[in-house]
């Protein structure tokens, strides 16, 4: 892929996936304009991406308001000339069970996440519009906002909506030629540590040097930072052109396709539904099949025996968040 000419910002950028988008970016000739609330972190990895040979510079700022994102827009245009690519990815968590989350750890997430993917695509898409031929707006999303995640209220809500907002934008946005696309990504970061599944498989792997075992790579799809960044490329890049309102999964060895919400099952009553009639119906109807919900805990392949499906219903879903 050869992004060259292209110019590029990358939210959250410091650390974890960011960082690898931004890297990746670069490295296929981007300029990339990379932020991070932490300042050093930004600085550190712009100043390796220009000593590698490559275009970069860092802009500092918390994700969230509108001054912050027409800030990046402004720097990319003053350093760089234009703008063709924004990835929103930049995150926090504050994990709280429904009944202990406070207003702070709810609306603090949502602010990054969700008020920050709305500021900086909106931001991009003025100046996307300006200019006239086209661009990018890569949304990073979550496998807890298409399943749910046990103490995820908030970021569960943020990523869901910000799959909904690439289908949205995608619309409105396709008379410009600027494609909007999600990205689900599954990888090995500081925030896997904290999953128990997960830990002592990273753990051995960086203590072994060794990669992470096929079964996890495949089944799973945990891989690296930087076996996601490629996805990034593509969807910036001219082939991916055709893309757009999509949800893309990849991690490991793994690539999907996420489906969008269907009616799975219908039924039809003359003159409408009682709450009578649902309930006699719906076991028989169209709740035979119930959806599962939550993200499954990994399954090594020596267990003889499937685990439990935390998915369905009346079962707590299994608090597993393996993306960065």
């Amino acid at each position: 892929m050869d992004l060259s000419g292209k110019v590029a910002v990358v939210t959250g950028a410091g650390r974890g996936l960011g960082r690898a988008y931004a890297e990746a970016l670069a490295a296929a000739g981007a300029a990339v304009v990379v932020n991070d609330v932490d300042g050093d972190a930004a600085a550190a990895v712009a100043g390796e991406i220009t000593a590698r040979g490559g275009a970069a510079v860092a802009a500092a700022g918390p994700v969230g308001t509108a001054e912050v994102a027409d800030r990046l827009v402004t720097t990319a245009v003053k350093e760089f000339g234009r703008l063709d690519v924004m990835v929103t990815n930049a995150g926090i968590l504050r994990d709280r069970v429904l009944w202990k989350m406070s207003d702070d750890d709810f609306d603090a997430v949502i602010d990054v996440h969700l008020r920050g993917t709305f500021t900086c695509a909106r931001a991009a898409a003025a100046r996307m519009r300006e200019q006239g031929d086209g661009g990018r707006l890569i949304l990073v999303s979550s496998p807890a906002g298409q399943r749910g995640n046990f103490g995820q209220t908030n970021y569960a809500a943020a990523k869901a909506g910000i799959v909904a907002m690439a289908r949205t934008w995608a619309m409105e946005l396709a008379r410009a030629n600027i494609t909007v696309n999600a990205v689900v990504p599954v990888a090995a970061t500081e925030m896997t540590r904290t999953i128990p599944a997960f830990a002592p498989v990273i753990e051995e792997a960086e203590r072994t040097g060794r990669p992470f075992p096929g079964w996890l790579r495949r089944d799973e799809g945990l891989g690296t930072v930087q076996d996601v960044a490629p996805l990034v490329v593509f969807l910036a890049s001219d082939a991916a052109a055709a893309v757009t309102g999509q949800a893309i999964g990849i991690g490991g060895d793994r690539l999907a396709l996420w489906s969008h919400p269907a009616e799975k099952a219908v039924a039809f009553a003359e003159g409408g539904w009682s709450a009578e009639a649902i309930a006699a119906s719906w076991a028989a109807g169209v709740g035979a099949d119930p959806e599962t919900y939550g993200i499954p805990a990994p399954k090594p392949p020596e267990q003889s025996e499937p685990p439990e499906d935390p998915g369905r219903p009346g079962r707590p879903g299994t608090p597993n968040t393996p993306e960065g």
